[in-house]
């Protein structure tokens, strides 16, 4: 897909919240068609794996079907896969300080462990549910506990979700679904602004706000992260039987608030960021209290009423 830079500033001036309300209706229909699909097929797949690669807007996407399927009466519960995350040595920490570990790596989940709860999960056994702390770069138990009861749905996410190296040969049990930025922005010198910048823009928002990491390490990061996408994700892609676009028309209008002037820094440096400043040239901000409380853009900005 493709939308003209021009077109989102047109509509921005011309019914803002006109543009943000039917923005959010394309992405939200894509919601509840996927859920509709999975409440249909939910007594021989209670377990929902959603894959993406990062900065897709998974645990927002997630966390919205969830709160569908709750609404038609059925208990959800969702787990990030984040969150089995293999802890850091001492070493690998300061070699991802140095941008020499590949962070995108399915090895970066402890798919042992993962599959130990998968499996107690779908026998319906208690299981000690873990957080990874991505400041210590370590596994934590805060006490908090799930066991699922028959006719429960998990949700699984996870940008290694898909990946059977990691989640196992599941495909009896489980529904797949893959989301990610699909709709690219094309300003007026013809200049085209490919999927992945637009993660980028979310990933350095959400990295500095939620993971105090510098921005300008995130932008370090990406030529790793993009490879790591091709090399582990996107061969993956086509297991899953729904696919959800999560992008938002008015989004990088919102990011262009906080990212306009570190992007003017950055440009000279990094290339790569000169398509991404040429779109926020042709766009007006929005302002960040436009964007409703349960929006995906709030995954990268904050203020959202999800806990992430």
């Amino acid at each position: 897909m493709l939308i003209q830079a021009s077109e989102i500033c047109r509509q921005t001036r011309a019914d803002m919240d006109g543009f943000i309300r039917r923005s959010r209706a394309v992405y939200c229909d894509q919601i509840t068609a996927v859920a509709q699909a999975l409440r249909d097929h939910c007594a021989d797949t209670p377990v929902i794996l959603l894959a993406g690669p990062s900065g897709s807007g998974k645990t927002t996407s997630a966390l919205l079907l969830a709160r569908q399927l709750t609404q038609w009466g059925y208990t959800t519960h969702t787990l990030s896969m984040d969150n089995y995350f293999a802890p850091l040595t001492p070493h690998e920490i300061e070699l991802m300080h140095q941008h020499k570990i590949d962070l995108e790596s399915p090895n970066r989940v402890d798919a042992a462990f993962l599959n130990e709860q998968l499996r107690d999960i779908l026998e319906g056994k208690e299981i000690r549910l873990p957080r990874y702390d991505f400041v210590s770069s370590d596994r934590v138990f805060d006490g908090n506990t799930l066991q699922r009861k028959p006719g429960e749905l998990v949700i699984m996410e996870g940008i290694h979700a898909l990946n059977p190296a990691v989640t196992g040969e599941s495909s009896q049990f489980t529904a797949r679904i893959y989301v990610s930025v699909r709709t690219r922005v094309q300003t007026q010198d013809g200049t085209v602004l490919h999927p992945s910048n637009i993660r980028l823009a979310r990933r350095m928002l959400r990295d500095y706000i939620f993971r105090n990491r510098a921005m300008v390490d995130t932008v370090k990061m990406a030529p790793s992260v993009d490879a790591g996408e091709d090399k582990y994700i996107m061969p993956f892609k086509d297991r899953a039987a729904y696919h959800i676009n999560t992008f938002i028309p008015y989004e990088l209008s919102i990011y262009k608030n906080d990212l306009y002037t570190p992007f003017s820094q950055l440009q000279e440096q990094f290339p790569s960021l000169r398509p991404l400043m040429k779109v926020f040239d042709a766009l007006d901000a929005i302002p960040t209290e436009h964007v409703p409380e349960d929006s995906l853009i709030r995954e990268f900005i904050g203020g959202s009423i999800f806990a992430y």
